[in-house]
């Protein structure tokens, strides 16, 4: 990396990305009323599908030489690479191996998320992902 200026601050790059998935939230250790009662209709046994909004939070220091944090076309390569084509269209329960042993909570998949794109990014640069399950609830990691 080219030399920088101490002085320079951190600036963020974020990047939003789109994904379909269906899924069911489910406790098999539990009873099939004890899942109704504590997820409701998430607990639907034909699952049920949600539009995903990914926002991925980058944050660095500027590059002199190439004036980024991050290359924005590469930051979105990673995460359909890594991510968007790894859960669109997928029911997470069955398609996904990240969520056969794993309740695929919105919580649960940013932190899959999370973690899947810590290994593809610099450890240089810090990272946050922000995933909205519906246009009023989302989650964050780290927050």
């Amino acid at each position: 990396m080219a030399e920088r200026d101490s002085s320079q601050r951190k600036t963020a790059i974020i990047r939003r990305e789109h994904f379909n998935a269906a899924h069911r939230l489910h406790n098999p250790s539990w009873s099939e009323e004890k899942n109704e009662k504590v997820f409701g209709k998430c607990n639907n046994v034909y699952y049920h599908g949600h539009n995903y909004e990914l926002e991925v939070k980058v944050i660095g220091y500027i590059n002199p030489e190439t004036g980024y944090v991050m290359d924005a076309k590469v930051l979105s390569d990673v995460i359909k690479e890594k991510v968007t084509d790894r859960f669109d269209h997928k029911n997470l329960n069955i398609e996904v191996d990240d969520f056969k042993n794993l309740n695929p909570t919105a919580e649960n998949i940013v932190f899959v998320t999370y973690n899947i794109l810590r290994e593809a990014i610099s450890e240089e640069l810090d990272l946050q992902i922000r995933l909205y399950e519906t246009p009023r609830n989302y989650v964050e990691y780290p927050y």
